[in-house]
């Protein structure tokens, strides 16, 4: 059995069932939740996932110029949190560039600039919310459309339920740049509670109390059902919509912070197969 954490690895169903896709049959491969003997075990595990998180970004195009910021908290310092660099591109984060920061947008390791519009936001957030340990935002192309709609999403399929009654539509600071601090402030409050917000003239926004693969997943998929209703809204026939209680069945099973982070899984091994220089 590999040691490494989080990679895959025979389940020997000593770990917690939180998911009824975790095998019940002993000896399968599968991956494991992860477990660390220190904390520089653990950020040097957070520190490469977070780089895995932009560069799946760049995987899936999420990219507009120097918009968009991903952070973790630091697991010895929970007042710190670790991001990207400020105009390096998705697909150029690694290791080695990545910057560590106070609520204060101080940058206290790394040698790069933080992003005011990124520590505005996510400083706040994870100020206010000691339980959300991730959090993630880009200006993409269907999140950014969809959030002119100021609505939230429909239950239209089984992945858009992953979303159902779990995400809010934010009206505060609508359209206007967020680099001022009480633009945070008023946006923080919001994500009691819930793991995904449609701010609305601006964009998505995902939080995670389990992990930076959970937010950085869940961000991924909540691109692509913005997609999927503006395509189906586009063809001008209105969507059968999913029942409430087929809706909320399907959220408790596809939809939690164990199955964001399981569905990275595969993201992850397709980038730590192709993508080699994340690590430097």
């Amino acid at each position: 059995m590999n040691s490494r954490p989080g990679q895959l690895q025979a389940n020997r169903l000593s770990q917690q069932r939180v998911s009824i896709y975790q095998p019940e049959q002993d000896g399968r491969i599968f991956p494991g939740i992860p477990e660390f003997r220190s904390h520089e075990e653990h950020r040097h595990y957070l520190k490469q996932r977070l780089v895995a998180a932009c560069r799946a970004f760049a995987l899936f195009n999420l990219d507009y110029g120097f918009a968009g910021h991903l952070t973790v908290r630091d697991p010895e310092h929970p007042h710190l949190y670790w991001t990207n660099p400020m105009c390096v591109h998705f697909s150029r984060v690694k290791i080695s560039n990545l910057i560590l920061a106070d609520h204060n947008g101080t940058v206290v390791e790394g040698n790069y600039a933080i992003n005011r519009a990124g520590y505005v936001l996510h400083a706040a957030v994870h100020e206010e919310h000691p339980d959300i340990v991730a959090m993630c935002h880009a200006h993409t192309e269907y999140g950014t459309a969809f959030a002119s709609l100021g609505r939230p999403l429909d239950p239209i399929s089984q992945d858009a339920c992953a979303f159902y009654e779990d995400h809010v539509v934010i009206r505060d600071e609508a359209g206007q740049v967020a680099v001022e601090t009480k633009a945070g402030m008023s946006v923080a409050p919001y994500f009691k509670g819930v793991r995904a917000a449609i701010h609305q003239n601006h964009g998505l926004l995902t939080v995670s109390r389990h992990s930076i693969e959970a937010a950085a997943f869940w961000f991924i998929a909540l691109e692509r059902c913005c997609k999927q209703q503006l395509m189906i809204e586009a063809a001008g026939h209105k969507p059968t919509m999913v029942p409430h209680d087929r809706a909320v069945y399907s959220r408790e099973h596809v939809g939690s912070e164990y199955i964001g982070w399981l569905h990275f899984q595969p993201i992850w091994e397709q980038l730590e197969a192709t993508q080699p220089d994340m690590f430097s």
